[in-house]
């Protein structure tokens, strides 16, 4: 029996919410008595044995370059298949984009009971119990899971990165790959350094900015904490800011370390895609602003004043003329 992590990866380099996920499952190998393996279907630049020093004793991947373009139905496959082949009890994803893709598909393909978005370890004291977030951060649930596999994706941000000692064996799992049903004509990138579902510190601008002319501070705020820039929908829909940089219940939902909301009052649309940030700081003139009630840190004033001073004092404890 083992506990097998699924490795994602972009660009020919693996997600940070991958490594995440690989330190949560050693732990729940741990927890559960077996062992940790890992699988990663396509090709990276990264040394795939180095992945031992995050608690997994094997690597099976399938290198083939016609798997770095997520197709769902042939990861499921895949994935199934190599559940069957090494007596998988638990698979764990991160609960991104692939993992939100993959994981309900393998739950059904292998009846195996899912909880999707878990924040914590599971109490196996009694049981299986797993703790995830729900209606849209507000609230925690318990889930239990009796399946004989049991599948978990994990929040990003929600469990650290902790690295040690130890190599990983690589295996090479020679299995065949179905034509994927998807096919990419064109990939357009989002600019900036820092994506947005990886960063840890966020810097958020809101229609208190006034216009996209006054962008400047918020980018150079982020550049200063090498954090990635964000925005409300109103910014978006008014085109002051690329879509890509929305977060929000429809846009994209976060959880970084720290996020910084400059300008923007705090509706329960974009509450709900960054409540689950650790430590949330808001910078607003009107003190009846939503945001406040959410705020793990406030300033009452105008962004124009307050920034440029937040901006300076970094300078200043960073040592940057």
């Amino acid at each position: 029996m083992s506990v097998l992590i699924f490795v994602d990866h972009a660009d020919g380099h693996i997600k940070k919410s991958s490594l995440e996920a690989l330190c949560y499952g050693a732990k729940v190998a741990e927890l559960t008595g077996t062992s940790a393996v890992a699988i990663l279907l396509g090709t990276v630049t990264e040394d795939l044995a180095s992945l031992g020093k995050y608690g997994v004793k094997k690597v099976h991947q399938v290198n083939n370059e016609q798997l770095n373009h997520l197709d769902a139905q042939v990861y499921t496959k895949i994935i199934g298949e190599t559940v069957a082949s090494i007596n998988a009890t638990v698979v764990v994803f991160s609960n991104n984009v692939t993992g939100k893709a993959v994981a309900p598909r393998l739950s059904a393909r292998l009846k195996a009971g899912l909880v999707a978005g878990a924040i914590a370890l599971p109490d196996t004291s009694n049981g299986f119990t797993v703790k995830k977030t729900v209606f849209s951060g507000k609230a925690f649930a318990n889930i239990s899971l009796g399946t004989d596999i049991k599948i978990i994706s994990v929040n990003p941000n929600s469990y650290p990165v902790t690295s040690g000692e130890g190599t990983a064996e690589v295996v090479a799992l020679n299995v065949p790959v179905d034509a994927p049903k998807i096919k990419v004509s064109a990939t357009t990138k989002s600019s900036g350094q820092v994506p947005l579902t990886e960063a840890e510190i966020v810097v958020s601008g809101g229609r208190g900015l006034k216009g996209p002319e006054n962008w400047g501070m918020i980018e150079e705020l982020a550049k200063l904490l090498g954090a990635a820039t964000a925005c409300s929908r109103p910014v978006a829909d008014a085109h002051w800011r690329p879509h890509n940089e929305h977060v929000g219940q429809t846009g994209i939902a976060i959880a970084p370390n720290l996020y910084i909301a400059i300008g923007i009052s705090g509706a329960i649309q974009h509450l709900a895609g960054v409540n689950r940030s650790k430590i949330i700081v808001v910078i607003n003139k009107d003190p009846e602003a939503p945001f406040f009630k959410a705020a793990d840190y406030g300033i009452v004033g105008d962004a124009f004043e307050v920034v440029p001073k937040i901006i300076e004092a970094v300078k200043k404890l960073k040592g940057v003329a």
